[in-house]
This record gives structure tokens, sequence and C-alpha cells, in this order.
């Protein structure tokens, strides 16, 4: 089972770099503000561009997510962000694969706003659970998508 680690790009540390820079995949993630990134981390893009020269992240799988309050929040544009920023770098973007309702009636909490390029969320109102059970669901099998991704990336290198 591969395995994953959370950073906070607020307290990114070397440890951290290190950790992103020997990864086979690189996932990453952002509250969608006023129609884009968080500035906050619009700033770790900018420090880990500092990789581009040398291509360290050169063909590492990469995806995004986005979270905003509004069902449509303008959530695509933060994806189209960071999808050109993966792409900049050199990686191999992979979006999720999840077909919901309306189209898979037998799936109707699964990719509800029906986005392909990268997983989107809704927050929920009730700030102890952060977004629904669907879309909960839906980020579980982004993951697994990711982990499938890469280690098929890794075998084929």
């Amino acid at each position: 089972m591969p395995s994953a680690r959370l950073i906070d790009v607020e307290e990114i540390g070397k440890d951290d770099w290190a950790a992103m820079d020997a990864a086979d995949a690189i996932l990453f993630g952002t509250p969608t503000y006023m129609g884009s990134s968080a500035a906050r981390f619009d700033r770790f893009l900018e420090e880990a561009s500092d990789r581009w020269p040398d291509q360290l992240w050169a063909d590492k799988i990469a995806g995004g997510f986005t979270v905003a309050t509004y069902p449509s929040g303008d959530k695509l544009n933060t994806l189209m962000r960071l999808a050109v920023y993966a792409a900049q770098m050199g990686m191999i973007w992979v979006g999720p694969n999840q077909i919901g309702a309306p189209v898979a009636p037998q799936h109707p909490d699964l990719n509800r706003d029906g986005s392909h390029l990268g997983l989107m969320a809704t927050s929920s109102r009730d700030k102890r659970e952060m977004i629904g059970a669907g879309d909960m669901e839906t980020a579980r099998r982004f993951g697994a998508r990711i982990a499938a991704a890469a280690a098929r990336w890794r075998e084929a290198r």
C-alpha cells in the first residue's frame, strides 16, 4: 500500500521538500477563494518553481483538488491553474474518472460537480463535517486512482 504525506504549505520544511522531490506523485489541494487558488497556496507554488530549472518534478504523477462554498464557486478556474502549473513543471496530470448522476443514477452522490479535470468538493454548512459523504467518497476514489496511476507509471519507467 502506497504511503501518503499531508503537507501544510504554510509550515513547509526541508523534510517536506525532500519528500515531495522523492515522491512518485504530488496531489495539489487548495480552497477556491474569489475564483482562484488561495494566496498562501500560490506562495507555495512560487517557491516550488525553484525545482523547474532542474526538472525535479518532471514525470511525477500530479492531480488536484479544491473546495468552495458554492457548487460552482468558480472551482474550475482553480483546477485549471493547478493543471497548467503541473504541465509547466513537466508533470503527468491525472483527473478523476467517477461518473455520477444524472448520467449514472446509481451513483447519485459521486462527482456531484461533474468535474474531470480535478476533484471538486462543496463545503458543508456543518463545519464538523467539512464536506459531504458523497464528496468524501469521490475523494477516496480519486486518491486510489492517483495511487494506481503512480504505481503503473513507476513500473513503466
